[in-house]
Formats: C-alpha cells, structure tokens, sequence
C-alpha cells in the first residue's frame, strides 16, 4: 500500500521492510503494469487481424497495408499526442492530490481532441495526393488510397481515446482502460468480418471497421468518465467547461509528446516504403515481420506507460528520488521482456509466419524466406527499442518531452533514414542518388533500423539518467 511522505502526500508502490527502508513494492508495479500490459496487447490483436484480413485479399493489398499504415499512424499519433500528454498530467495532479484538476484537465483533452478534426478531414482527403509522392506501383496505391480516408475519419475519435484512457491510467485505474480496449477489439474483429467479405469493401472495409470499433469505444470511455464515483471524487461533471490555461498546458505537453512518436514513426514509415518500392516481396515481409515484432514492443509500452504514471504520481506527492527509482525497475522489465519476446519469436519463425501469408500466392515461398533472417535482426533492434520506449515514457511522466522529442528527430532524420537508403537500393533504384547504395535490400534496411534503436535507446537512457528533468514543473503551470 503507499505509504505517507513527510509532505503528507502518498507514493505509489513504495514498501518499508523492518528496518524502514523503502524499496520498490514489485507486486504494486506489476498490479499498474499488467492491465497496461495487457491493453497493449490489445493493440497487436488489433493490428494482426487487420493484417490477417487483408493478407487474405492478396500479397498486393498487403505490400499496399504496408505502404500506408505507418504513415497513418504517424498522423493519429502526431494529432493525437493532445490525447496521449494528457496522462502525464493528470498522474502529477493526482499524485499532487489536486484532484478537481485530474478532472478539469481531462476535459481539457478532450476539447484539444475535439480541435483536431477539421485537420483529420484535410488529411484524408490528400491521402491520393501524398501517397502519390511516393511513387507506388499503380495497384498498390489504389488499394492504399481506398484505405486511406475511411481510416482517417477515426483521427478524431482516436484522440478522445487516448484522453479518456490516458485519465484511467494517470489515476492507477487502467483496468478500465483494458475492457474498453478489449471490447475495442472485439468489435474491429466483427466488423472486419462484415465490411470486408459481406459487403465486400475489400481493405477500404477494414478501415471503416476500425474506425466504427473506435466510435463505440468513445462511447463506452465517455460513459465510464462520468460514472458517479468519477464525479464525486474528480467532478468530472462539473469541469467540463473550457478552461484555457489547461488546455494550452495540453497543448504545450500534448505537441510534442505526439511528435516524438509521430516521427518515429515516419521514419519505420519511409523504411516500409523503400521496402515497397524495391518490390512487393520486401514490402510485404517487412510488413509481416513489423506485425510480428509489435508482440514485443506494443506491450512492452504498457510497461512504459506504467513508468509514466509512477514517475508523475511520484513528482506531485513531491519526491523526485522515488521517481528514479520507479524508473529503474520499469527500464529493467521492458529491455528483459522486450529481448526474451524478439529471440522467441525469431526462434519460432516457421510457426509464425504462414498465418500471414496468402494461400497459394506464388510469391508466398519467397516472403517466408525473407522473413526468417529479418526476425533475427528485428530481435537485436528490440532490446535497445526498450530502453528507448521506456526511458522516453519516463521522461514524459516527468514533463521532459522537448529534448527527447530533438534527440529522436537527430537519430530518425540523421542516421535511420539515410543509412536506410543506403543500405536498402542499388544504384538507380533508390529516391536519391547522392547517397551511396549497397543493395542489401530489406535485411540491409533492417540493419539501419538496428543502429537507429541502438543510438536512441542510448541517448533517451542517458537523458534520463542526467536528471534535467528534475528542474521542469507541470503542477505549476495552469495556477
């Protein structure tokens, strides 16, 4: 149970032994980190079944999957980071025990989530426009436009998503968060089925069954947020009027926090797209073996989103020393789980893969043979990927969003993408001809993708490590 501080707030997960010494309580941890945990999961059964689905329309819809999803993503998360900062927030307030701020400051998410629209709409419909600056087969980005703009209708609700989770999170309640998300899941599951194959969408289908299965988890969350318990205790029926010293701070944390995802994604985004472009067998093995490694990182953020909550809970009860501590045994478990998971399922590759492939596509020999030596590769590039994730994830409970976000834009744009190109093409194949060009193709493009995770990982941990954090407020900034 936490205990009191000096100051009269409480610590999560703090434990006393005889002596009256603190030490981490492991089983606390591991009670905020399991839902968390098993949340992110979620996420990979979200993302397998829309890869099992379009894997079964042809290689070409895959390699089309493959050419959009990340790019996507990268705006749901570069819009959404209003939803996502949110959560860092609400656990300093929390911690703080200021909690008719936990709930004003929700609210405020909110209302930043609602903002975003008129910029998902634009968005969607350039998707023809901006897929076309990447110079995709004809087939491919007819199906990737298809997809595109049924996709981009959920930016909005993914957002009040991610506000509503980031408040069950940011109180030690993400239990709510996973039977949302699992009903979530269920839900996109079902209407894949229905738009797909009995209405016969084909991969616009998809999209229009995650963007539906998203609505009805905005509903669900809503209703949660104004259960009575939630409006006595946080007012949250009470706070939702704009507030606009709050919703600037959203704004303020939000940005960033959505861009330092949001970029690096571009960057496995423009990696997947030299792999599309080379050909439709290294685009499609790529997109398998991302899929297959989101069983290790996507969880693997629910154990840094656990890192969030404790290090922000810490710095509002007013003691910065716990913080540290918390972190340190939330970095242990990601890198282990992390490692453990990309060395399994390297191991298991000839299991893990056929699901994924179209039955009697011709070119489904030459896929599972590419896919088998990228595992390996992508098991090394997990273990840094983890000190990367959560080392970040710890800093945003701390406020620290601005330096990583550079440090990640440094590694993505620096190093990642050039020597991607690099080692990806040969001579005339590539976007540009300035760089050198090896030739390896996607195992050539997975070893950048290893020397990026290596260098950020690195970077991020010893950010933390520096403690600059220390010196930045949120509790001070909405007064």
């Amino acid at each position: 149970m936490p205990t009191p501080t000096v100051a009269g707030h409480t610590l999560p997960a703090l434990r006393l032994d005889l002596k009256g010494h603190r030490h981490v309580d492991l089983r606390a941890v591991f009670a905020l980190a399991l839902p968390l945990f098993l949340n992110s999961s979620l996420q990979v059964i979200l993302n397998l079944t829309d890869t099992w689905f379009i894997g079964h329309l042809s290689t070409t819809a895959m390699a089309a999957m493959a050419a959009c999803y990340y790019l996507i993503f990268m705006f749901f998360l570069l819009l959404g980071g209003v939803g996502i900062g949110v959560q860092a927030i609400v656990a300093q307030h929390f911690g703080a025990e200021n909690l008719n701020a936990v709930g004003r400051t929700t609210w405020s998410g909110l209302w930043a989530a609602l903002a975003t629209t008129p910029l998902f709409l634009l968005i969607g419909y350039a998707g023809p426009t901006l897929l076309a600056i990447f110079d995709l087969p004809p087939e491919v980005h007819d199906l990737a436009a298809s997809f595109w703009f049924p996709r981009m209708l959920g930016g909005p609700l993914s957002t009040l998503l991610f506000a509503l989770n980031s408040f069950f999170n940011g109180i030690s309640q993400p239990r709510h968060t996973l039977w949302i998300m699992a009903l979530v899941a269920l839900c996109n599951a079902l209407l894949n089925e229905w738009f797909i194959f009995h209405w016969h969408l084909g991969m616009a289908g998809a999209a229009w069954g995650s963007t539906a299965a998203q609505a009805i988890g905005v509903l669900i969350a809503g209703a949660v947020f104004l259960r009575p318990a939630f409006r006595s205790r946080f007012h949250t029926g009470q706070t939702w009027r704009p507030h606009w010293p709050s919703i600037r701070q959203v704004f303020a944390i939000g940005f960033p926090t959505g861009l330092f995802p949001a970029m690096d994604v571009v960057g496995l985004g423009l990696f997947q797209l030299m792999q599309v472009k080379l050909s439709a067998i290294d685009g499609a093995a790529t997109q398998i073996v991302m899929m297959l490694t989101s069983v290790s990182y996507l969880p693997a953020i629910g154990i840094a989103l656990a890192g969030t909550t404790l290090v922000g809970q810490s710095i509002g009860a007013g003691d910065k020393s716990w913080a540290e501590a918390c972190a340190r045994v939330i970095i242990r478990m990601a890198v282990v789980y992390m490692g453990v998971v990309g060395v399994l399922l390297a191991l298991s590759a000839t299991w893990v893969i056929p699901p994924f492939l179209t039955p009697g596509d011709p070119q489904d020999a030459q896929v599972m043979a590419l896919c088998i030596p990228l595992l390996w590769i992508a098991a090394g590039y997990q273990v840094f990927d983890a000190l990367n994730l959560s080392s970040a994830f710890c800093l945003r409970g701390a406020g620290d969003v601005k330096v990583p976000t550079l440090l990640l834009l440094a590694c993505s744009w620096g190093i990642f993408l050039p020597l991607c190109h690099a080692l990806t093409f040969s001579p005339g194949q590539g976007w540009v001809n300035f760089l050198p060009q090896w030739g390896w193709g996607a195992t050539g493009g997975w070893m950048a993708a290893f020397v990026y995770a290596f260098c950020l990982g690195l970077a991020l941990w010893t950010r933390w490590r520096s403690g600059a954090w220390k010196r930045i407020s949120l509790l001070t900034q909405t007064q």
